[in-house]
């Protein structure tokens, strides 16, 4: 069993199947060492579990959560990416978030730290990352939180 397979265990954390894309656009590109992971909603047994925005229909908590299923659906297309070896992974670089938002909510890096804690529990170290967090009005479908995000792999 490999490294991250091992903790994601120990974690007790079974990855989703990729969820399969909704729109004109690929779920991963691979260029050079990098890996970019397209935008992921907080997708749950294959529905979208979170909607509305934060600050109005949605709590810090709750949308928390929804923050760690976007990385949850972000690794597992990693993983795909990978060829099922999260050890070739060098590094989570950057993610991005966008929460949708209510016109006085202002807390979306601590909504974003559902994603970022959860790489970092994953990869320890080289899980730590750049990180962006903004706030919009709304996103595909309703969704309360969009991740995307950049990972470098192992030459």
């Amino acid at each position: 069993m490999s490294v991250i397979a091992k903790k994601l265990a120990d974690l007790g954390i079974t990855l989703p199947a990729p969820a399969v894309p909704q729109a004109a656009y690929t779920p991963y590109v691979i260029t050079g060492n990098l890996v970019f992971i397209s935008g992921q909603l907080p997708m749950e047994d294959g529905k979208l579990n979170i909607t509305g925005r934060l600050g109005a229909e949605v709590d810090i908590p709750t949308g928390q959560k929804a923050a760690r299923l976007c990385a949850l659906n972000i690794l597992a297309h990693l993983n795909k990416a990978c060829g099922g070896d999260l050890d070739k992974v060098a590094g989570c670089i950057k993610l991005g978030g966008f929460v949708a938002s209510a016109a006085d909510f202002f807390s979306q890096p601590e909504v974003m730290n559902g994603a970022s804690e959860l790489m970092q529990q994953v990869f320890g170290e080289t899980g730590k990352h750049a990180r962006f967090a903004v706030g919009v009005g709304n996103l595909p479908r309703n969704a309360a939180v969009e991740v995307d995000a950049i990972f470098a792999l192992k030459s």
